[in-house]
């Protein structure tokens, strides 16, 4: 249910995923470097995968954090009727 005061108070996890994505990216180069220093190709392949796929979330949440805040409707935009369970198709 809406009560109105979302823009103001609403949080992002662009911060939690950040630092996500910095402990999955340090994982990923370790297994890389380690199944290849072990001799397991397919694994250090995998890996070497999962650390593209992370520099690339990683970039996206760097740009989105550099945006900063988007628009959000001012107070003169009334929130929306909460919902009370009614058939409203």
């Amino acid at each position: 249910m809406r009560s109105g005061n979302e823009p103001a108070t609403a949080r992002s996890a662009l911060r939690l995923r950040f630092w996500l994505s910095v402990w999955g990216l340090v994982w990923a180069a370790f297994g890389t470097t380690v199944f290849s220093l072990a001799g397991r190709p397919g694994w250090a392949a995998a890996c070497g995968v999962l650390f593209l796929v992370t520099v690339v979330d990683l970039g996206m949440v760097v740009r989105h954090l550099r945006q900063g805040p988007h628009w959000q409707p001012g107070r003169d935009i009334p929130p929306y009727e909460p919902d009370h369970g009614g058939t409203g198709r």
